[in-house]
């Protein structure tokens, strides 16, 4: 009997033809599979696909069998479920690091694991989406060489810019390369940050990574091990507001009870609340990097959160703050 063409294809296609038109509520029949099997140049019999679903299932394949006057057939459990693939894609999309073209090709790499009907609504998703993204395109390979700097324990060079007004970027400290000793990766503000050491400062800094270019690993070996003992990445970049940098230091705040929330959201569930001599009032003692936009988060509470101590941080918000009207009232 001479052998059928492409039958070394058949359970692959087979697989495939359920991972991407089978879900619970698209079960394929037999004569379904056959078809598709058809289509891509395989004979088939309806006795040998009974025997390929049995095939698939002991290699591993989450076969579901549905009884009835027309029995049907799934693939249940996949990489992702379609509750994680959802929450998937809105991270993806609400990063701003990730640009609009990366995002659409993450998702429909994505989409791949599903069905063309659970993919049908991932893609909807993203249509409607309108999120302001980077216009960064090479954040990808700056990302790939800051792992590689970090494991292979080395320090990076890099140049750093900013946006003028003329929407021009412009190089920081004159176009001087940066040298640095990269130690950790955050993702904090819906951006991300590269946490290192910086020797001629002799502390911690961090860099936006979407604004580094021409991004290099050294021969160089790292230095300031000792001040990242204890560090943790998700209460340093806390502190830090905005990624803003600023002189760290403790500060007491007094807050209404009404912020509380807001309070944990920012610091965590761990920082302690301390009892105010008026009643529904509490203070925390938090240590901070004090900048523009620790006072900008201060006084968008509206009088709900003030600074107690010390009475330098006092004294630089009410600056800034009489620096504001000022402006206003000179106009």
């Amino acid at each position: 009997m001479p052998r059928k063409q492409n039958q070394k294809l058949k359970l692959l296609t087979i697989l495939r033809f359920l991972r991407e038109r089978s879900d619970e509520a698209h079960p394929v029949t037999v004569g379904d599979i056959i078809s598709a099997l058809a289509e891509a140049g395989i004979d088939a019999e309806r006795k040998s696909i009974y025997s390929d679903l049995e095939a698939l299932a002991t290699f591993g394949a989450d076969i579901i069998t549905l009884r009835g006057k027309n029995t049907g057939y799934y693939l249940g459990a996949r990489a992702f479920e379609t509750a994680e693939l959802k929450l998937l894609v809105d991270a993806v999309q609400s990063s701003r690091f990730i640009t609009l073209k990366k995002s659409n090709e993450l998702i429909e790499k994505l989409s791949k694991d599903a069905s063309v009907y659970t993919a049908a609504s991932l893609k909807r998703q993203v249509q409607v989406s309108n999120r302001v993204k980077t216009m960064n395109e090479s954040i990808y390979y700056t990302v790939d060489v800051l792992h590689s700097a970090i494991s292979q324990n080395k320090k990076l060079s890099f140049l750093y810019y900013e946006w003028n007004a003329k929407k021009e970027k412009v190089l920081r400290h004159g176009g001087e390369r940066y040298l640095v000793s990269p130690f950790v990766l955050s993702w904090e503000d819906e951006n991300y940050y590269l946490i290192a050491y910086d020797s001629k400062s002799r502390a911690l800094r961090h860099y936006r990574v979407d604004k580094m270019t021409d991004v290099a690993v050294t021969d160089e070996p790292r230095e300031g091990e000792d001040a990242l003992q204890g560090l943790d990445a998700g209460l340093y970049a806390r502190s830090v507001f905005g990624m803003f940098g600023g002189e760290r230091q403790s500060v007491t705040l007094r807050c209404e009870g009404s912020v509380a929330g807001a309070i944990l959201d920012k610091f965590g569930r761990d920082v302690p609340f301390l009892a105010d001599e008026e009643e529904g009032f509490f203070r925390v003692h938090i240590g901070v990097s004090v900048s523009p936009l620790f006072y900008s988060w201060v006084f968008g509470f509206g009088g709900k959160v003030k600074i107690l101590s010390p009475q330098s941080v006092v004294d630089g918000y009410l600056d800034m703050a009489k620096g504001v009207l000022r402006a206003y009232q000179e106009e």
